[in-house]
């Protein structure tokens, strides 16, 4: 019998003809060779199917699976409905992992059994196609690392960059899998594990270039808007409020539109806090709102920080620790 390999590799394929070498190179290259690479070609129109064969002649680790168009979601669960290994890992078809990718992520959850997934630091490729928004988050998501920076900013964005995660296959399937729920599949998978009592970590180097394309479906379906995520973030974070009410750290656009997924979540917004003295002493969806000095009268309440601004949500949590406010059992920052 041929033992089980460690890792089994999800990768879902749709039209990834120009890229799909260059991403399985990565892969069977790998310095950690016990892996299953299930690549499931989801309904492709171009040369897919074909390399794919190729492949798979040239590298027995390498299974594909053909479908109709179904979408990420379904590709992703069939994927990993073939899997054996003992842990999943993400790679999409058009990304670059490092060599020692699979390698250092494996040493870093056989140190650690207490964390159920891991991510990498990543690089965003091509370097002229990254813009400053794309080259704000990649240096946000590589600097939030340890399992309790993880915790503490989960609601600012998802803290594991998706194809860089490795997640243990019980875990995983315990939850249930990937589900499609009108907003991003890959935090509401990380959401769900949380919302589980599970935690997890990231491995501090730069292990995968992500590709950054007009094209991505991170920029042209609805799912990973703006809207989608707060709806997102919004339902989760039932688990932290635990029955308080909720008051909004900020009176613009972002704290208004969060505040509006909260009420839609049954949530009850006590009140808003804001700087702005033009804005101090209006009411915003039923709340009022209030100057920072006066915080100190929701002590029963659940305070989110809600700003755009790293800067901004940075003295927001000083401000909210000199009044004795912990996070993130009793406030936390959302964007």
């Amino acid at each position: 019998m041929t033992p089980a390999p460690r890792v089994s590799v999800l990768l879902p394929c749709r039209d990834a003809a120009a890229t799909l070498d260059e991403s399985l190179s990565s892969i069977v290259a790998q310095t950690f060779a016990s892996i299953q690479i299930i690549a499931v070609d989801d309904g492709s129109s171009d040369g897919t199917p074909e390399l794919l064969a190729e492949w798979a002649r040239r590298d027995a680790r390498l299974e594909s699976v053909r479908t109709p168009p179904r979408g990420i979601v379904a590709a992703l669960n069939a994927a990993a409905g073939s899997a054996r290994g003992e842990v999943l890992a993400r790679m999409d078809a058009d990304d670059i992992a490092d060599p020692r990718r699979f390698e250092r992520q494996m040493a870093f959850l056989d140190a650690n059994p207490g964390l159920v997934a891991c991510g990498t630091g990543i690089r965003y490729i091509p370097r002229e196609a990254v813009r400053d928004g794309a080259r704000r988050y990649e240096e946000w998501i590589n600097s939030v690392v340890s399992p309790d920076e993880m915790e503490r900013d989960l609601f600012v964005e998802c803290p594991i960059p998706h194809p860089s995660l490795m997640v243990r296959r019980q875990a995983f399937e315990q939850i249930g899998g990937y589900r499609d729920e009108g907003w991003p599949e890959d935090y509401d998978l990380i959401l769900r594990l949380w919302d589980a009592g599970h935690r997890f970590g990231k491995v501090a180097e730069v292990l995968l270039e992500w590709r950054e394309r007009p094209d991505r479906l991170s920029r042209t379906d609805g799912r990973y808007g703006e809207d989608a995520f707060r709806r997102c973030k919004a339902r989760f974070l039932e688990r932290r409020i635990a029955g308080r009410s909720v008051v909004v750290w900020g009176a613009g656009p972002v704290g208004k539109s969060f505040a509006r997924a909260l009420q839609s979540e049954g949530q009850t917004v006590a009140a808003f806090v804001d700087l702005d003295r033009r804005k101090i002493g209006q009411t915003i969806h039923g709340a009022p709102v209030v100057h920072p000095s006066a915080i100190g009268e929701f002590r029963e309440a659940y305070v989110v920080a809600a700003v755009g601004s790293p800067e901004a949500r940075a003295e927001i949590r000083a401000s909210l620790q000199a009044e004795a406010f912990r996070e993130p059992q009793d406030c936390c920052a959302v964007a």
